[in-house]
């Protein structure tokens, strides 16, 4: 229960900061923090597929959902154009 709270909570952090990346292409607020909140673990799975670690302190975890919220905003403009 712990681990999942702060997948949400760096999720949340990952997806705004996404967002700003992504800027001119999200979709809202609140919709590309949900998505990012699934960023975060697509992040963590694509690392762990690729057989990266960058640790498991606070920043690595971030840096790991920030990743993976990137991509999955990508997929999601590209099904959206479509």
């Amino acid at each position: 229960m712990n681990n999942l709270l702060w997948t949400i909570i760096i999720g949340i952090v990952a997806g705004f900061l996404a967002g700003k990346v992504m800027k001119g292409k999200g979709f809202g607020l609140i919709f590309n923090l949900l998505v990012c909140v699934g960023g975060a673990i697509l992040g963590g799975w694509i690392f762990g597929q690729l057989g990266i670690s960058i640790g498991t302190v606070l920043i690595s975890t971030l840096i790991t959902a920030f990743i993976g919220a990137i991509v999955l905003l990508f997929i999601i403009n590209l099904l959206k154009k479509t």
